[in-house]
């Protein structure tokens, strides 16, 4: 893989992302007119609901600037396999992990500032036409509670809990599971090159066949009100 190839691909997936963000933006434009009517004390109400949210948009933000590295990551480990000499398999990943860092620091940032710029005339938008006065003080009534506070800072370890309780309870049948799928992989791919010369198709070994499926963090909890997160794998 080049560098005029993964300039290429970066440029593409930032365009991408940001005709999202401008798509979502002229939606709302779009609009009709407000269902509630507004005042200076509704608008105040808003900022304080968005300045609430900005947490929950910063990570849907980085999550959606990493996202297509982690997926092209993916692919580029199982091309390492195949394409690569073992010998200088750990001189390319380390290359690629590092043009991955490169991209991410440039990438989050540029999402990130883009999506707190149109958040007012998302969000708040949305938040202004869709609510009340009394229902926008209701749910920063409830956002801005110690209740709220205090889920918002043990929610994500009451979680990991479950995840590796839940790990733990399951590993040894999903083990049984993944070697039935290895051997079943690798069947496939001798079956494919039976009758051939010898070397005429690479064989995936048991070890990248078994990299294939990774398990993935569960996201972190959602409040009430909050912008939903995507999962990072």
């Amino acid at each position: 893989m080049n560098r005029t190839f993964r300039a290429t691909r970066a440029l593409a997936l930032g365009l991408g992302l940001a005709a999202v963000l401008s798509a979502e933006a002229q939606v709302t434009a779009a609009a009709s007119a407000p269902a509630y009517p507004t005042s200076p004390a509704k608008k105040e109400l808003v900022v304080r609901l968005l300045a609430q949210q900005q947490p929950a948009i910063e990570r849907l933000a980085r999550n959606l600037a990493e996202e297509p590295a982690q997926r092209l990551v993916q692919q580029v480990a199982a091309a390492l396999q195949t394409r690569v000499a073992p010998e200088k398999r750990e001189a390319v990943g380390k290359k690629i992990e590092a043009d991955v860092r490169k991209y991410v620091e440039e990438a989050v940032p540029l999402v990130r500032d883009r999506a707190i710029k149109i958040m007012p005339a998302t969000l708040g938008a949305a938040f202004e036409e869709k609510f009340s006065e009394d229902e926008l003080r209701q749910m920063l009534t409830w956002l801005e509670s110690p209740v709220n506070k205090k889920y918002q800072q043990i929610g994500s370890d009451l979680q990991n809990d479950l995840v590796k309780k839940l790990v733990a309870d399951a590993r040894p049948a999903i083990d049984a599971k993944l070697k039935t799928l290895e051997a079943s992989i690798v069947k496939a791919f001798e079956d494919s090159t039976a009758g051939s010369a010898p070397g005429a198709a690479s064989r995936p070994s048991g070890k990248a066949a078994s990299s294939a499926v990774q398990p993935k963090q569960a996201p972190p909890p959602r409040s009430a009100g909050s912008a939903p997160v995507p999962t990072k794998p």
